[in-house]
């Protein structure tokens, strides 16, 4: 934990909150219940935090250890690069990890400012539920106006993309569709810290 901190208060600097950024705060939820799902919560979150890279779209958008070196699961403190089709490249960090969930903060040179959580719980139905939330508005502008123009649209298919091929690759699929919800926060609802997931996914 202590090396994670280090890490993590290493790369703050770099970091960029929704204060920094332009245009409203979203919270963008993204959610699907898996369909015959024989792994428990826990495991599904080891399994996102261990295979992230398999799973996001790759002709939207790709991510990968800036420390190529490291395996196993993300930790706490490391950056990823990320390349975004018609953005390029840019990087976030992984700023929080648990046994259900991992958040990753966007750095400086992001569309977006603010962070998102992948994680996994159960329903009152007893089924595993995938649910991804951002916590974020464009980082400028200029990236607003194209957020409104064709990075909205983009986003939504990344992380419904994201999720049904978690869906596919743990259980059967998902149960009807992959669920998608945007609020517009205040101003006074979102705060810069970044020590924090977006959700908390708790469960086996």
């Amino acid at each position: 934990v202590e090396g994670a901190k280090e890490r993590l208060e290493q790369v703050k600097e770099k970091l960029t909150p929704p204060s920094t950024g332009a245009g409203p705060i979203l919270q963008r939820d993204y959610w699907a219940v898996l369909k015959d799902c024989p792994h428990s919560c826990k495991e599904v979150g080891a399994i996102i935090s261990t295979r992230f890279f398999d799973f996001p779209p790759p002709e939207l958008v790709r991510f990968a250890r800036v420390r190529t070196s490291a395996d196993g699961p993300l930790e706490v403190g490391e950056e990823l690069d990320v390349h975004i089709r018609m953005e390029g490249k840019t990087g976030v960090c992984v700023i929080h990890r648990n046994e259900n969930s991992i958040t990753l903060a966007t750095e400086k040179g992001h569309p977006e400012a603010g962070r998102i959580t992948f994680g996994a719980y159960r329903n009152d139905h007893d089924d595993v539920v995938v649910h991804i939330r951002s916590l974020a508005r464009a980082s400028s502008p200029v990236n607003y106006a194209a957020f409104l123009t064709a990075g909205e649209a983009m986003q939504t298919n990344t992380w419904t993309d994201f999720i049904d091929r978690l869906a596919h690759s743990v259980a059967g699929g998902v149960i009807g569709a992959v669920h998608v919800e945007t609020k517009r926060m205040r101003e006074d609802e979102v705060t810069d810290d970044f020590s924090e997931p977006t959700f908390v996914a708790r469960g086996d």
